[in-house]
């Protein structure tokens, strides 16, 4: 049986429902309970203007989407608006070949850094690419919340 291979493509309108799911998969793999997930549904069901609007890429395996990641460019910054591997796909490098692609569209973009607003539990695999926590800002979807704010220097850390 041959390796399945990657394969990092532009997002489509067909894969929105396949992408929300899978962000919502993996947003639930940290064990949040229902009432935080109910509050986190908006800002993890990827639409249409979403892939307008942002840069999404999507990492798939035989043809199957198995991670997906959002870079919004404005006013010379990059941010990483999402990236999310499914569960059952976890540490084969899918996330890390997208964070790797956001950083070079971010470079080309000449973004000084990209900017990502990290779940907890997300921001150990960021500091392992290479980006540095640079504080915390407000949850914009759970009050009283603070996530990590990271940066990735684009002129020192080449992806």
């Amino acid at each position: 049986m041959a390796d399945p291979t990657r394969v990092l493509r532009p997002a489509t309108v067909d894969d929105l429902d396949d992408l929300s799911a899978l962000c919502i998969r993996s947003k639930a793999h940290w064990g949040y309970d229902q009432a935080f997930m109910a509050a986190c549904l908006p800002e993890l069901i990827v639409t249409e203007d979403d892939i307008d609007g942002g840069r999404v890429m999507v990492a798939e395996v035989d043809g199957v989407p198995v991670a997906v990641s959002q870079v919004a460019f404005g006013s010379g910054i990059a941010e990483l608006v999402r990236l999310f591997v499914d569960p059952d796909a976890l540490g084969q490098g899918h996330g890390a070949a997208l964070y790797h692609d956001a950083l070079e569209a971010a470079r080309a973009a000449g973004a000084p850094f990209l900017r990502i607003e990290s779940d907890p539990f997300a921001a150990p695999f960021y500091e392992r690419m290479g980006a540095e926590r640079v504080g915390d800002v407000a949850s914009e979807t759970v009050a009283g919340r603070r996530i990590p704010l990271l940066h990735h220097r684009l002129d020192r850390h080449r992806a």
